[in-house]
């Protein structure tokens, strides 16, 4: 199957094939028909399933073809839980959308609201906003939602653990009855599911790689190592194994700093990204490492959701999660577009029981890796 198979207008075509786009990925194939119908829908897929354009192509082929007089108004609203992801999202509507003269803006918190306000005033069609920057915006005056067709909640889930609940159940009410709302979520629990209900009409249901099991292409193993030895095996992976570039996940944000400073101590180029760190600071280190200037990039698991690097080959679990669903989250950065991707896993005695959780549920086996200077029993 081909993009043109799936109804979509010439315009949008050829930006998917200056972009080198040719084949729709399985959410895309599954979600584009019902949504250009109108449908609402509930997406079970993370990041890097082809998500962003499978409700963009749509949205910006129905918006396109409107007859519009004078300034734009707000006609489609996302909400993402990061700032990254709202970027990373903006991007996909400015590739998408290069063939037409739609307008869309992203704005965030964590910088000076004038410039936002500005554009705002100059009239969008599509606003892609974290919660907190659009409701502060919306109580301003700034912003009107009684226009909006469209409405794409991201990474519910997400939202969720962030704490965004609140902020969510205010912006509802300012959206019109009659929309299209399109519902995502990487993992379906039972409040995920009560907020889902409450907002979709009739939807169409997609699930894709479900998280009770890692990407086919993904090698998994794992390294038993004392606690104390973390350090010195990751030093030794990086060189024994020459990766060049790498995911490493601490579960704390102090772990994360830490690791930072030892291996820039030791020669090794590292930045860490999380909460603690201004929206600037983690910005320039998701930059520098997707432009290959950063060896190393050390996460914590709500800072690294939105992350989306082309070709990354390893991922390392310093620190294995405690959540068995949050370990496939995070192999799930590498083995992306059918490439190959490794996830290595450090397991002191103390995590044993993390691991035997994360065994039950990924379907490939973690296979353990014997030969190197700090393996423990």
């Amino acid at each position: 199957m081909t993009f043109s198979d799936l109804m979509l207008q010439e315009s949008i075509l050829s930006a998917l094939s200056k972009l080198g786009f040719t084949e729709p990925t399985p959410i895309q194939k599954q979600s584009i028909p019902y949504l250009l119908q109108g449908r609402d829908l509930f997406g079970c897929a993370q990041t890097g399933t082809g998500k962003t354009a499978a409700f963009a192509l749509p949205i910006i082929q129905t918006l396109s073809n409107k007859k519009r007089e004078g300034k734009p108004r707000i006609n489609a609203l996302i909400l993402a839980p990061t700032r990254e992801l709202a970027n990373q999202i903006s991007e996909g509507f400015t590739q998408f959308g290069a063939n037409t003269n739609l307008k869309h803006l992203v704005i965030f918190g964590g910088v000076s609201q004038q410039n936002q306000v500005n554009k705002l005033r100059q009239g969008v069609d599509i606003l892609i906003a974290t919660p907190g920057r659009l409701l502060d915006l919306m109580n301003q005056g700034f912003v009107n939602l009684q226009q909006v067709e469209h409405f794409v909640l991201d990474e519910a889930d997400r939202m969720l653990d962030m704490g965004f609940i609140n902020d969510i159940k205010k912006i509802l009410p300012k959206l019109p009855a009659q929309k299209q709302t399109l519902f995502f979520s990487a993992t379906a629990p039972a409040d995920i599911m009560e907020l889902a209900n409450k907002i979709l009409r009739n939807p169409v249901k997609v699930a894709v790689n479900p998280v009770s099991s890692a990407a086919e292409p993904i090698e998994q193993f794992v390294y038993f190592v004392q606690k104390e030895d973390k350090r010195a095996l990751l030093k030794h992976v990086l060189v024994e194994k020459d990766i060049q570039r790498v995911l490493v996940f601490t579960r704390t944000k102090h772990g994360a700093d830490k690791l930072v400073k030892d291996l820039n101590k030791s020669g090794i180029k590292a930045e860490a990204i999380h909460g603690n760190k201004s929206q600037n600071a983690r910005e320039k280190a998701l930059k520098q490492f997707k432009d290959r200037h950063l060896r190393v990039l050390v996460a914590t698991d709500i800072a690294s959701r939105g992350i989306d690097v082309d070709k990354l080959s390893h991922v390392i679990n310093y620190e294995l999660p405690e959540v068995s669903e949050t370990y496939i989250h995070r192999i799930g950065r590498t083995g992306r577009a059918g490439e190959k991707g490794m996830a290595l896993s450090f397991c002191s005695k103390e995590e044993s029981a993390y691991l035997r959780s994360i065994s039950k549920q990924v379907e490939h086996k973690i296979e353990e890796v014997r030969n190197h200077p700090y393996h423990q029993k």
